[in-house]
């Protein structure tokens, strides 16, 4: 029971409602999409073999109660969600970031989802699993990553429509050094939703280039 693991470090946890608390990250090898803006392409393809008993070693050293699992794309490989279990078992909150291709339901509903739903400018929005947003429960979060206003009015439709629960939190998060938050601020503002716009807080305190902070 192993899994191909990037990179395994603590910094603070810069996006979804966690945002600003110390977080522990085991980054897993390998995604199946290619977004456009992608700033994790070094996960692709670079990792080593850990057993699940020594990552969650390697967890535990930081002395951090809050994890996140993420990638590249963590539900490919199948032993992730035993691996959420043994964190959770562990007493970890965990958080699991997935950019939405994959089912959703093989992960313990103890740990909160985080699903990027992919629009129109990451070159993937055909890729998206749009059951998952019927797989949530209460605790888990969507993300929107905006490029433009095309991928605004998309996000805008997939809440709408596809969106069964008004009480899971959404998150609109402007593409880092491409759109303006100020301009995805007046846009939200102007429409009235009930979104959260988030700032990717890690890109502000380290800057957007930084491995493993």
């Amino acid at each position: 029971m192993s899994l191909r693991v990037n990179e395994i470090f603590c910094s603070i946890q810069g996006e979804s409602s966690y945002a600003g608390f110390p977080c522990v990250f085991v980054r897993l090898t390998g995604c199946n999409l290619r977004c456009s803006y992608c700033d994790t392409r070094y996960a692709y393809d670079e990792g080593v073999e850990m057993p699940i008993r020594e990552i969650v070693d390697a967890v535990s050293r930081h002395q951090c109660p809050l994890i996140e699992i993420t990638g590249g794309e963590p539900l490919l490989q199948k032993e992730t969600p035993r691996l959420v279990s043994r964190l959770l078992e562990k007493n970890f909150h965990v958080l699991l970031e997935t950019n939405g291709s994959r089912d959703i339901g093989v992960v313990d509903d103890r740990c909160v989802k985080i699903v990027d739903v992919k629009c129109p400018s990451s070159g993937e929005h055909h890729q998206n699993d749009l059951d998952n947003l019927n797989r949530l429960t209460y605790k888990d979060e969507i993300k929107f990553v905006i490029g433009g206003r095309e991928d605004y009015d998309y996000a805008k439709e997939i809440i709408k429509r596809c969106i069964p629960r008004n009480d899971n939190l959404k998150h609109f998060s402007p593409v880092f050094g491409k759109t303006d938050p100020q301009t995805l601020a007046r846009w939200i503002l102007a429409d009235r939703l009930n979104v959260r716009l988030q700032i990717q807080l890690h890109k502000v305190i380290w800057g957007p280039d930084k491995k493993g902070v």
